[in-house]
């Protein structure tokens, strides 16, 4: 009897569907800041975090590896690159033309919906900092930044912007608790809640902008010291 041909492919696409939802679930954890710089992950210990088999999660790992998102330490071992003083400024550069023109494009956009949104996902950010709880203040700042950029209307540039994240979301640790305790991104961030409101796109730019050169400012100075520690 002939196979029937759908559930063929249907076969076939299963394990390419898995491979997908690791990378996605993955990528997302690497870009909120989940994976410190220099973490070591092994495909057995990424299959059973995200309760797949080892095929799904190696897939995964051979997509993020060829993204620069993680680097190969052993057969079946990745690390978490960390990231030097040229690297970071190259990112960080380029960060602010992209995420620069996101905001001038998302103020045109903006509706007193996403004005609330965007102040209920920074009471959630001064929660957690103000309890320490920096993982989680991480996580809810990369939705306040993509919130904005989404308002964008341009899908091709929030993928570039996040192809960024995915390099600097872990090294993102390193603001902390200097950066929370200096209070820089919350300035930023009410002062972009404010020029959203008033769809200023100056404004939100500078706002966002500002809040990347801050953290830059701090991953410098602590990449200059690692460097300066491993030479010495």
């Amino acid at each position: 009897m002939a196979e029937n041909p759908n559930e063929s492919s249907d076969l076939e696409r299963a394990p390419e569907k898995l491979g997908d939802a690791a990378y996605r679930e993955m990528k997302e954890r690497i870009i909120r800041g989940v994976y410190r710089p220099g973490h070591k992950l092994t495909v057995r210990a990424i299959a059973q975090d995200l309760d797949v088999s080892t095929t799904p999660a190696r897939d995964a790992i051979n997509r993020l590896a060829s993204e620069g998102a993680l680097v190969y330490a052993g057969p079946k071992t990745v690390v978490v690159p960390v990231l030097d003083a040229a690297a970071l400024r190259e990112i960080t550069l380029t960060r602010l033309a992209l995420e620069g023109l996101a905001c001038e494009q998302a103020a045109q956009h903006g509706t007193p919906d996403n004005v609330e949104e965007l102040k209920s996902l920074q009471r959630l950010i001064n929660s957690a900092l103000d309890e320490r709880r920096y993982a989680e203040a991480l996580w809810h700042n990369k939705e306040f930044h993509f919130a904005i950029y989404r308002l964008s209307g341009l899908p091709q540039l929030v993928s570039m912007i996040e192809s960024l994240w995915l390099r600097i979301g872990p090294s993102l640790h390193n603001l902390y608790p200097e950066f929370a305790e200096e209070k820089y991104g919350v300035r930023n961030h009410e002062i972009a809640v404010e020029a959203l409101a008033e769809r200023d796109g100056a404004s939100l730019r500078a706002a966002m902008e500002n809040d990347i050169r801050d953290g830059y400012r701090r991953l410098k100075r602590a990449s200059l010291e690692r460097e300066a520690g491993q030479s010495a």
